[in-house]
């Protein structure tokens, strides 16, 4: 174990120990709240790019397993946490979490003041940041270095995580609809949660066309999170408006809420430091009920919280809002059959307040083919 250091975009630098993989590393400082769900968070693959802060504090107990991975490999570009775990202590558990991370290159740090570290990221916003460790450099030169490195604002990323070929999730039991999904870096368990329902999932890489989706006669279209701006998505929008055009069932999550809303006509914003955390209050105006959520975002949709809007697909209105920020955290359009929501119904790990979401997807699809 050997000294290494957390180096800001706006110069501060902290001090801890190597762990993981040594060398340097650069990305997006961001921070994430949950207190489990490490691994779900090391292999979602919006965290691509992103340098991730664990607030909790005691990290690493249940080691690494295979089962609960959200994707083949561990995205995140480095790994910051307070204390890891000495011991290993889950029947589940294949290998413990240092291994892995080295195993797979991932530079980390641990022993830094993560409560500063976070305060300091809400105080001043997610920048970039790099990690060194193992390396013979003055501060200047780590300073420097970072502001080299690139930004997440105007980012296009999902190239980097997109399926290259498609592949099919088949339905469990009775095969009910068939559902096209937009893989912008879909984690496993949303196209679980769908096959649960009776749904096969067809999921696609990014760049398909609208004539590729078609070519499938899908019940619903998904769009899933991702990584990177979505203001960059030019492509996947326009594929997005010509579904709404031909009347297909739409859900979108996470990146997919951003797009639905940048294809109905909205702007999407950097958010200061984001949300990031399995412990998110969202309110469904609709209902008047308040839900846990899981989040994972760093922009969010401009679209009008207090009355409907009218599109050129009909009017719409934000159905849910967040009880911290007031961020729009979820939207649906009245005169055609689509919605979408800025956090995780599938929330693994997490609370399972919103998995009605998928429901109401199947409803949807439901009174489309008169099912």
């Amino acid at each position: 174990m050997s000294t290494a250091f957390l180096v800001l975009d706006d110069g501060r630098v902290f001090e801890g120990q190597s762990w993981g993989s040594t060398g340097k590393t650069f990305g997006e400082a961001v921070f994430q709240t949950g207190m489990t769900g490490y691994q779900e968070t090391l292999t979602d693959p919006s965290y691509h790019k992103q340098v991730v802060v664990m607030t909790a504090p005691h990290i690493g107990n249940t080691g690494f397993n295979t089962q609960d991975n959200e994707s083949e490999k561990i995205w995140v570009a480095g790994f910051v946490v307070r204390n890891p775990s000495s011991l290993v202590s889950n029947w589940r558990s294949e290998n413990d979490l240092e291994s892995e991370l080295i195993a797979q290159n991932i530079v980390g740090l641990q022993g830094v003041d993560t409560r500063a570290l976070t305060r300091h990221l809400r105080d001043r916003g997610a920048m970039r940041v790099g990690i060194f460790s193992d390396l013979e450099m003055t501060r200047e030169e780590m300073v420097v270095e970072v502001r080299k490195s690139s930004q997440m604002s105007g980012s296009f990323l999902v190239s980097d995580v997109s399926t290259k070929t498609p592949y099919v999730v088949p339905a469990k039991g009775e095969k009910k609809f068939v559902v096209a999904a937009l893989d912008l870096g879909i984690k496993s368990a949303t196209p679980r949660a769908l096959s649960e329902r009776g749904v096969e999932v067809h999921v696609l890489p990014f760049d398909s066309t609208a004539e590729d989706i078609c070519a499938l006669s899908p019940d619903g279209l998904f769009i899933s999170n991702g990584p990177g701006d979505p203001a960059t998505m030019i492509q996947v929008i326009e594929v997005v408006r010509q579904i709404l055009l031909k009347q297909i069932p739409i859900f979108g999550i996470c990146f997919g809420h951003q797009i639905l809303g940048r294809a109905l006509g909205f702007e999407t914003y950097k958010l200061t430091f984001g949300h990031r955390g399995i412990n998110q209050p969202v309110i469904d105006k609709l209902t008047s009920k308040v839900e846990i959520t899981s989040h994972n975002h760093g922009f969010a949709l401009a679209a009008p919280t207090e009355t409907e809007f009218t599109t050129v697909y009909g009017r719409g209105e934000v159905t849910h809002v967040s009880l911290n920020d007031g961020v729009v955290e979820g939207l649906h359009l009245i005169d055609r059959p689509a919605f979408s929501v800025q956090y995780h119904p599938e929330a693994a790990a997490g609370p399972h307040d919103a998995q009605y979401l998928f429901d109401r997807f199947v409803d949807m699809m439901s009174l489309k083919v008169g099912k």
